[in-house]
């Protein structure tokens, strides 16, 4: 069994993916992980409070690549998908070469990136999705991912400003939001489109009452960090994303 270091840099306020990462990758059959975060202050999911906490990202970088991680996850979706169209391509590569002046070798992945790459491989061009954000925001998710060439036939915004909060919305309000989408002709829902809502214990739930492949933020991160180190992406009880080895995609 190989050991992997996750490096994950959080808005200071996110406890979700610090729990539900560690979770389901601990369900992989060959490999074993460990976590390490730098945090980014923020607490108020707004345009300002989301800018204010970007421009710490270099900071953020140089802390964690001091714990030589394998992969580094930029844990924020709605922090890169409120930017301009490509922004996850523009922060990784940035990253990337930050990274590079350190001689850090570790991969760089975004969990807006992640997002893509997990509907890219289930094939999924027509989605429904459930965020937690105010509304204008929840749009620029939407319009973000429809200049990526994915339809987002319907969407539910749950509209909780509060960043703390966020990570203690019931997974029933998130089932219920879910359930009066209209889901007629899509290929995946996306039960969280955020990595601090939580979400796990929701997806396979999720996929037997609605009957199509469900995923999140936080499966597609797994589904990408396992891609990136080029170990199997299968992890039981995740959803169909982790149910099945799938070829690597660019």
């Amino acid at each position: 069994m190989t050991h992997h270091r996750i490096g994950l840099i959080v808005p200071s306020s996110n406890v979700t993916v610090e729990t539900e990462l560690p979770r389901l990758l601990a369900r992989h059959a060959d490999e074993s992980f460990s976590f390490h975060s730098s945090r980014m202050r923020m607490s108020a999911v707004t345009p300002a409070g989301l800018r204010a906490m970007n421009v710490q990202r270099e900071r953020c970088v140089m802390e964690v690549a001091d714990a030589s991680p394998d992969v580094i996850l930029y844990a924020c979706l709605v922090a890169l998908m409120a930017g301009e169209p490509g922004e996850h391509r523009r922060v990784e590569s940035l990253v990337a070469e930050q990274l590079a002046t350190g001689e850090s070798l570790a991969r760089v992945r975004s969990s807006a990136g992640a997002l893509l790459n997990g509907l890219d491989a289930l094939g999924a061009r027509r989605v429904a999705l459930v965020t937690p954000y105010m509304r204008p925001l929840a749009e620029r998710v939407v319009q973000y991912l429809e200049t990526e060439s994915v339809e987002v036939h319907d969407w539910a915004a749950l509209e909780v400003e509060d960043n703390e909060a966020v990570g203690r919305i019931p997974g029933e309000r998130v089932m219920e939001a879910a359930s009066r989408l209209d889901l007629t002709g899509v290929d995946a829902l996306i039960i969280s489109a955020c990595v601090q809502m939580p979400s796990l214990d929701l997806v396979a739930k999720a996929e037997d009452q609605f009957g199509l492949p469900v995923l999140s933020a936080a499966t597609a991160g797994a589904f990408t960090a396992l891609e990136a180190l080029g170990l199997t992406t299968v992890l039981p009880d995740a959803g169909s994303l982790l149910a099945a080895q799938r070829p690597v995609t660019a």
